[in-house]
């Protein structure tokens, strides 16, 4: 994906996990965060503290979604998926994407990776790798104050 296009349709889930959501509930009221990860990525589970917290921090201006992004046949196992959702405390919607019709969407590659939608559903941000939560909320900061200064 490229900055300013639109957030794609959510659609080809093979499951969602803590209630579904469409790109309309999402785009109107406020940014969103939609952010890929995968059981078998070690990094994913070392940065899930800090989405969390991320999460948590910002629960009434941003919204956040999960995409579970399979990275091999053991990341098929939706009872697996469950229990390290749960394990991480991902409380968010998640996307289980195991035909990875999502991912082809996004064009996306890698987990974990972020993407930040301004709240007309515009790409804002992307960045990818376990790294760089400081980073990703000086860019949902951003998007938070240009709209605050809109309104």
């Amino acid at each position: 994906m490229k900055l300013r296009e639109p957030m794609p349709e959510l659609k080809g889930a093979t499951e969602w996990l803590n209630g579904e959501v469409t790109r309309d509930d999402l785009v109107g009221e406020k940014p969103t965060l939609i952010h890929f990860w995968s059981i078998s990525c070690h990094l994913c589970k070392e940065a899930m503290p800090q989405v969390n917290q991320f999460r948590d921090e910002y629960r009434d201006q941003l919204n956040v979604v999960a995409v579970h992004m399979p990275r091999s046949e053991d990341d098929l196992n939706i009872e697996e998926i469950k229990k390290t959702a749960r394990e991480h405390g991902i409380t968010q919607p998640i996307f289980v994407d195991s035909e990875h019709k999502l991912t082809d969407s996004f064009d996306n590659q890698y987990v974990p990776a972020y993407y930040v939608f301004d709240k007309e559903g515009k790409l804002r941000h992307f960045q990818a790798g376990g790294s760089g939560m400081k980073m990703l909320e000086k860019r949902v900061n951003r998007v938070l104050d240009e709209m605050n200064k809109v309104e």
